[in-house]
């Protein structure tokens, strides 16, 4: 396994949750730090926080997240890359890294509702369970990540709501980046589908940047979509692009993601499972693809 230090393994960890579980909060106290970007104003993120929610498939694999050892692997040999600014993870998965030694000088996200199982009955209820923005601040992370599907049709979307503004809020007061990540959904025949036309993602950015008390330190992370120039012009801020769940040829993924950095406001990437399970296996080679276009070019 590629890591950034070798400072344990993975055989290791459940004996040190064991018998040494304040090693947690004091790797996170000495964690190396790093300033949230660099020159370039642009940031490429792994993501893994799919797992907390239930979502554990990548294409036609439906378990292929089920393994704790084998995406902690994954996540390592990402991180390893020059050009990979950091990750986004659930507390479990970040904690793991940080026992490994891979978040040092690292970008740490932490993501903040994983309420909303997929496939469940209650999937549109993305009430917080994770992270919260205390939490955040107290252990150095650099951000907090918060899903905020916003459907017509479900109650529970005026509590999604509420509860993300209450987030960016508790962020912002902490100096701390509030990642927002909007979709109009709706449920048909008992699935929930997000709707990626470009008139619902414009509106989806307009609700998300009204969250909070003050959008100071509010990102967005959007997905790609057609007429990008047109949606990113619905918003003066920072954006993040999400990769998704992989479908088509990683070229045509890769050629979409070159066009879209492209645009002032779009400043990097939020990609798990298309760099973490490309096709070939080749997770070092599918993540140098994406830092070269993420850090290739110039805002």
């Amino acid at each position: 396994m590629t890591t950034t230090s070798s400072r344990t393994g993975i055989a290791e960890l459940t004996e040190i949750r064991v018998r040494e579980p304040r090693r947690i909060a004091e790797g996170w106290a000495a964690r190396r730090r790093r300033e949230l970007v660099g020159e370039d104003g642009r940031l490429l993120i792994v993501a893994a926080d799919h797992p907390a929610r239930g979502a554990l498939g990548v294409r036609a694999d439906r378990r292929a997240m089920a393994s704790r050892s084998n995406l902690l692997e994954r996540l390592a040999t990402a991180l390893s890359r020059p050009g990979v600014d950091g990750v986004l993870g659930t507390p479990d998965i970040l904690d793991d890294l940080l026992l490994l030694g891979a978040l040092e000088g690292k970008v740490a996200i932490g993501s903040m509702n994983r309420g909303g199982l997929q496939g469940s009955v209650f999937e549109l209820d993305d009430r917080f369970t994770a992270y919260t923005a205390e939490e955040i601040a107290a252990s150095g992370l650099d951000g907090g990540k918060m899903l905020t599907r916003i459907c017509y049709g479900d109650p529970a979307t005026v509590a999604t709501l509420e509860a993300s503004a209450r987030a960016v809020t508790g962020l912002a007061e902490r100096g701390v980046m509030a990642m927002v990540e909007p979709f109009l959904s709706v449920r048909q025949d008992g699935l929930v589908r997000n709707l990626l036309d470009p008139d619902s993602t414009i509106t989806s950015i307009h609700i998300a940047a009204g969250l909070g008390a003050t959008s100071r330190h509010t990102w967005l992370k959007l997905p790609v979509v057609d007429e990008l120039e047109r949606v990113m012009d619905a918003t003066t801020l920072p954006t993040l692009l999400l990769g998704g769940d992989p479908s088509g040829h990683p070229d045509e993924t890769y050629a979409a993601w070159g066009r879209a950095l492209d645009l002032p406001a779009v400043r990097g990437l939020v990609v798990g499972r298309a760099l973490l399970f490309p096709p070939d296996g080749d997770v070092a080679a599918a993540v140098d693809i994406a830092a070269g276009l993420v850090h290739g070019r110039r805002p």
